[in-house]
């Protein structure tokens, strides 16, 4: 190797302390991006470049300070700044407007439901609990149920995380074969009027608590699938509606510990006929040592929810024990796949 190639390989590989250096950092881009939606900075800079003192007074920043968080996230693709030191808005920093999912992610994700349960980190690894329940005095799902508008938040943060999957889903799986697809925890019907829209046969049931279902009608009348849905109120906890031959899970099963999971599962399975199908959209972890985005998600579950993420064969564990045979997991263009089940004669 040649003295040139040898000065290329120590830049490529810096050594271990500077690796685990720039890691330990790497939290301040989320506290950043927090940041920013908390200030509206996206907003304020849609109708044009401003420099940082005009945006300090109308944030009621330090100007100084604001200025260098701004040229931090310049840095990191949310803005551009010019020789002016004004910032203007890049196609990034744009997808932090205010009422969009990405804003709602940056305020949830980076935002206390997140923060103040990993700040628990340890105690969830010493104990199996959970640090928001620890930070808050109960459940994260409890709490959202009593501030609406946080819950709000959440679920419009939700379909910007997992903004990807429907589509991939819906193209990854033949949905035509069912008359009727009951998406049991379906929130407002991101997934749902996704799958009936590339599959015009099948009608759908829409399920999940009344708090949330109840802003469902606008997103099914906008994507004009009002009619072919039934919206029913209710607990994935308590019942599933029956009559489906299709029940699509999307990111439930792993909000959940153990034996909630299977209350969850054996509710679908005395919903379904012997010939239905159930269909978990989940992040499928890779055996070994593989990198993929659902490991670190699973710290999020471990902290903030209790559930957690699985590989093949922990899912096919789990379904047994509530009753279901797994017979595949199809792989889709998105970090998710499908786990696909039959009841178990």
């Amino acid at each position: 190797m040649s003295a040139v190639a040898d000065v290329q390989a120590d830049i490529a590989a810096p050594p271990p302390e500077a690796q685990i250096a720039e890691i330990l950092l790497s939290q301040l881009t989320s506290r950043l991006v927090h940041l920013a939606a908390v200030l509206k900075l996206a907003d304020l800079l849609a109708e044009g470049p401003r420099s940082a003192e005009e945006l300090a007074a109308l944030t009621e920043a330090h100007a100084p300070a604001l200025y260098r968080v701004m040229r931090s996230l310049a840095s990191l693709g949310f803005f551009a700044e010019d020789a002016e030191h004004r910032f203007s808005l890049l196609p990034l920093g744009a997808a932090l407007k205010s009422g969009t999912p990405s804003y709602a992610a940056a305020l949830v994700l980076g935002g206390e439901i997140t923060m103040r349960g990993l700040d628990q980190f340890l105690y969830s690894v010493q104990s199996g609990e959970t640090g928001f329940e620890r930070s808050f005095g109960m459940p994260v799902f409890d709490w959202l149920s009593s501030h609406p508008e946080q819950a709000s938040l959440f679920n419009l943060a939700m379909v910007g995380f997992h903004g990807m999957e429907p589509p991939a889903i819906a193209a990854a799986y033949d949905f035509s074969v069912f008359q009727t697809i009951a998406d049991v925890g379906g929130s407002t019907g991101n997934m749902l009027t996704t799958i009936l829209a590339q599959h015009p046969g099948p009608q759908g049931i829409l399920f999940d608590l009344p708090h949330v279902v109840e802003n469902a009608p606008p997103l099914l009348r906008q994507r004009g699938l009002a009619d072919r849905i039934r919206i029913e109120p209710g607990s994935f906890f308590e019942r599933v509606p029956a009559g489906a031959d299709a029940y699509i899970l999307s990111h439930v099963i792993h909000d959940w510990n153990h034996e909630q999971c299977l209350t969850i599962l054996g509710n679908c399975r005395r919903a379904m006929g012997s010939t239905s199908r159930l269909l978990l959209a989940e992040m499928v972890l890779p055996e070994g040592n593989a990198p993929h985005p659902g490991k670190m998600l699973d710290m999020v579950m471990l902290t903030v929810a209790g559930g957690e993420e699985r590989n093949p064969s922990e899912y096919e564990a789990l379904l047994d024990e509530a009753g279901f045979r797994m017979t595949r997991v199809v792989p889709t263009a998105s970090p998710v796949s499908l786990v696909e089940a039959v009841p178990r004669n």
